[in-house]
């Protein structure tokens, strides 16, 4: 059974590595660590590109292929992993570097990684689970191993898909904007997903089956959830109300749940699904951060198209899903490095970006900033803001409008939302 699997596994892996693919920005960084004794960990969202990104890893190099996501392995439940490395070998001979896809499907996957690493295996590992992924490292691979999260296509990778090569005067030439801003239109409503992106999958169609899968095979499957209907309803609420802010009671009381730790279970299983974060406001004291509202965000524009339920695009809160996201795939953590922050007035900062204990950035993120009340608000909050804590890099992210604003001895930087996440420089010199 288990060859059977092994050498089916083989020519697929075969297959996939013959296939052109876009070359993601984390390859050069993943590269320069694949001949480390350390364990390579690429984690990240399902169908967000991990396998195709560790299979281009190992292109050119020898190595054996196992994935513990299939069907016929996980319906046995039951696996002999010194059978397992036995059939591996019978079917690849005596190569040393190993990539296994999908390990959290393998009960006590981690202690098997680790003895392998002991016997000198070179290894890369997936896994499409975030949080219990990286709560097993911590205990039994500290200081042993790499994390690469692969998420789904960021704005660059989605323009090299779409063939938009960027030159130095693109900006000059109306047709070379107008191409751009259409594009950066669809990829704010239909995300980065690569089958969605490069294979043109309807993104209601695929986008919405795969939410569903993914909330059955791991969420309501992997943790025995006995109401499965009361999470798909939060899962659908939250998506509905992405951009937005939450509390545990508010959420227990507008869905009927039975209890606050029930909430907060159901959004742990959500968020370690790679479906959803929160985050928290900001706050030196971590009292301050436990008590305020949260925010959800949806890992993908994408997911919002396919689930949400809307008569009309909210470009504005859009836009912030989007700058979420590309912030967490700058490598920002939620929670750690990334907050929102309500001012002593009540005003909003979208985006706090803190490096230890200093806060580096605050984000604004306005679709329509050519209204004057609105340009205002988004300066006054900022301003107030940057005063509370200590904080000068100030920046609104725009659709399409870029200009310097100096206001009480502080400038804030207006940056079109294309520019910003091209990496471009803005007009002041910032990055």
């Amino acid at each position: 059974m288990i060859r059977e699997i092994i050498q089916r596994q083989k020519f697929e892996k075969e297959q996939l590595i013959k296939a052109n693919y876009i070359e993601r920005e984390k390859f050069v960084f993943a590269k320069s660590w694949l001949s480390t004794d350390l364990v390579k960990v690429i984690i990240g969202p399902r169908r967000a590109g991990k396998s195709v990104f560790a299979l281009m890893l190992l292109r050119e190099v020898p190595f054996i292929y196992f994935n513990f996501d299939d069907e016929i392995f996980i319906s046995n439940n039951q696996v002999d992993t010194d059978e397992l490395i036995k059939e591996l070998h019978a079917v690849y001979g005596g190569i040393n570097t190993i990539l296994f896809d999908e390990v959290q499907n393998l009960p006590n996957w981690e202690l098997f990684v680790e003895r392998l690493k002991r016997e000198g295996y070179n290894l890369i590992i997936t896994s499409s689970n975030a949080k219990l992924l990286s709560k097993e490292l911590a205990t039994s691979l500290t200081g042993r191993h790499i994390p690469i999260e692969i998420m789904p296509f960021n704005f660059k990778e989605f323009l090299l898909a779409n063939n938009y090569k960027l030159d130095n005067e693109f900006i000059s030439v109306p047709q070379k904007k107008g191409e751009l801003l259409n594009l950066i239109e669809k990829y704010l409503t239909e995300g980065g997903f690569p089958e969605v992106v490069v294979k043109n999958f309807g993104v209601e169609e695929y986008l919405g089956v795969l939410f569903d899968s993914i909330l059955f095979k791991d969420v309501v499957k992997r943790y025995k959830v006995r109401f499965s209907n009361q999470i798909q309803n939060l899962a659908s609420f939250l998506v509905n109300n992405f951009s937005s802010y939450y509390t545990l009671r508010k959420l227990k009381e507008a869905l009927s749940l039975r209890s606050v730790t029930t909430v907060e279970k159901y959004i742990e299983y959500l968020e370690e699904a790679y479906l959803i974060f929160h985050l928290d406001c900001f706050s030196f004291k971590f009292s301050g951060k436990s008590k305020s509202p949260k925010k959800v965000y949806v890992v993908d524009n994408g997911y919002i198209n396919a689930k949400a339920l809307r008569y009309s695009p909210d470009h504005g809160k859009l836009m912030e899903n989007l700058v979420f996201t590309e912030l967490v795939k700058r490598g920002f953590m939620p929670n750690r490095d990334l907050f929102y922050y309500k001012t002593r007035n009540g005003n909003e900062v979208d985006f706090v970006i803190k490096k230890d204990l200093k806060v580096t950035e605050l984000i604004q993120v306005s679709y329509q900033t050519n209204n004057i009340i609105t340009e205002q608000r988004e300066i006054k909050s900022l301003v107030q803001a940057s005063k509370e804590l200590n904080g000068d890099l100030l920046t609104v992210l725009t659709w399409d409008e870029e200009k310097d604003v100096h206001s009480n001895d502080k400038v804030i930087h207006f940056v079109p939302l294309w520019k910003w996440l091209m990496g471009l420089p803005n007009k002041a010199g910032s990055e």
